[in-house]
């Protein structure tokens, strides 16, 4: 009889045991809870939001938006606190800062995503897009949905949402005008990580340096490079008039950012929330593009206007240009993949 009530006992501990553990199982794969999940204004869900450019840059002041929008349509309970100028973590960092969960969400100009997918360098392949309408069609492209929503991503806890529109990129320097293939030799850019840029300062005969965004300032300033790379506004908020001479207005590549979100946590969003937050985000996204034109052209002025040399290439100069770094599509296009390359094209 003892030994009955013994193994009786072992009985429905091992049941007792079991049972509690298919508990903790089904808790640690539950979905998202419905509702708000009870946040409040006092304890709202905090989403850290991190940006390298400034706050009166067009990513800027379209975060700014999207973190009020956010407050209005969540009554409060989600705050978005935003973060720009790499006061958190800079261009080298802010990438694992996501993956790691130091920060939910970032907006880095989408070269710096080539280090998981390289496909991503389709964005610095130059003279790849003809103008804005070409960009915006590709946005909202099937074709921007194979890289947006990659299993790449997924399988590094990213979870793509959306682009945001800066522009058109354009050449500075320090020693004389850009405006024949000839003139950039010798030179030495700053440029973004990423091998495609190394290859177009390379087919240039130039020479080039990865520096980040926030660090450029100074590596113009003393002399460590000769001239950058990119759009009117960004060099108009940096005020890297104040350390270049020459400007060439040649449009050869393009500068645009995508709204990344470390997906574990955004998938445990509540889903009243979420909708808040998603609504909130295509606002900012439509403010984000209109601005980007708006921004762009008020900086050119204020570039004209800052007392160095404006030169605007013109279409014949830019194809000499163009066909100069054609080398750069023999050598990237199996990487980005013709169907991602062409897929863009097509869209024009």
């Amino acid at each position: 009889m003892k030994k009955w009530l013994l193994m009786s006992l072992m009985a429905v501990l091992v049941l007792a045991l079991a049972a509690c553990g298919g508990d903790k199982k089904e808790t640690a794969s539950a979905p998202a809870a419905e509702g708000d999940g009870g946040y409040t204004k006092d304890k709202p869900l905090v989403i850290k939001f991190s940006h390298v450019t400034s706050i009166d840059s067009v990513k800027g002041k379209a975060a700014d938006a999207f973190a009020k929008l956010v407050e209005e349509k969540t009554d409060g309970k989600v705050k978005v606190e935003v973060y720009p100028s790499s006061q958190l973590y800079g261009d080298n960092d802010e990438l694992d800062a996501l993956v790691s969960g130091n920060v939910h969400m970032i907006a880095p100009s989408v070269t710096k995503m080539v280090k998981i997918d390289p496909r991503w360098q389709y964005v610095d392949m130059p003279y790849l897009f003809e103008n804005e309408e070409h960009v915006r069609k590709f946005f909202d492209s099937d074709v921007a949905k194979t890289i947006l929503e990659s299993d790449q991503l997924a399988a590094n806890d990213i979870k793509g949402l959306v682009f945001w529109e800066n522009g058109f990129k354009h050449f500075s320097n320090n020693k004389h005008p850009l405006v024949n293939v000839e003139d950039f030799k010798g030179l030495k850019f700053r440029a973004q990580a990423g091998k495609v840029l190394e290859a177009q300062f390379k087919a240039l005969k130039a020479g080039s340096a990865t520096i980040s965004f926030g660090e450029t300032y100074a590596a113009l300033q003393q002399g460590t490079v000769d001239g950058q790379e990119n759009t009117f506004n960004n060099f108009d908020t940096q005020k890297y008039q104040e350390v270049q001479k020459y400007f060439s207005v040649s449009e050869h590549g393009r500068l645009d950012y995508a709204i990344f979100v470390n997906k574990p946590f955004w998938d445990k969003i509540p889903s009243d929330l979420l909708k808040a937050i998603e609504d909130s985000l295509d606002e900012a996204t439509t403010l984000a593009w209109d601005l980007a034109a708006e921004e762009n052209a008020k900086s050119y002025e204020n570039i004209k206007n800052s007392g160095i040399e404006v030169i605007e290439l013109t279409a014949a100069q830019k194809e000499a240009i163009k066909a100069e770094l054609e080398p750069v599509y023999e050598e990237f296009g199996k990487a980005i993949t013709e169907d991602l390359i062409n897929g863009i094209r097509d869209l024009k």
